[in-house]
C-alpha cells in the first residue's frame, strides 16, 4: 500500500503535463493568423509559469490527510490508509484540474492583453 501511495504523486504529476488551452476559441474575423499563433505561443509560454506541480502536490497532501483522518475515524489503521490513498488521489486530480484551469485563465488574459476577443 505504502509503494502505491508514494507513486500517485508521480502520476498526478504526469497528467498534469496535459494542457487543455486547445480550448480557447478566439474571434479570427479580421486577424492575421501568422500574429495570432505567434501570440498564442507565446501566451502559451506564460501558461507554463503556473505551479501545477505545487497544486497536485498540496491537493494529494491534504487529500490524504483528511482521508486517512476520515478512515480512521470510521475504522482502524488499515481503513485510516484506505482513507488516506483515496484521499490522495481526489486530493491530487483536484489539483490537476485547478492548474489546468489557472493555465487557461493565462492564456485568455494574455491574449485579450493583447487585443484578441475571447469568445469562450
Amino acid at each position: 500500500m505504502k509503494k502505491c501511495v508514494n507513486a500517485i504523486p508521480l502520476v498526478l504529476l504526469a497528467l498534469a503535463g496535459c494542457t487543455t488551452t486547445d480550448e480557447i476559441i478566439v474571434d479570427r474575423k479580421g486577424i492575421d493568423v501568422a500574429r495570432y499563433e505567434q501570440d498564442l505561443a507565446e501566451c502559451r509560454l506564460y501558461a507554463e509559469e503556473v505551479k501545477k506541480g505545487a497544486k497536485v502536490a498540496k491537493g494529494s497532501v491534504s487529500g490524504a490527510v483528511v482521508g486517512g483522518l476520515f478512515g480512521a475515524a470510521v475504522g482502524n489503521s488499515s481503513d485510516a490508509q484506505r482513507g488516506a490513498g483515496v484521499g490522495a488521489v481526489t486530493g491530487g486530480a483536484r489539483g490537476v484540474r485547478q492548474g489546468e484551469q489557472e493555465e487557461i485563465q493565462v492564456v485568455k488574459r494574455c491574449l485579450s492583453g493583447r487585443g484578441y476577443r475571447i469568445l469562450n
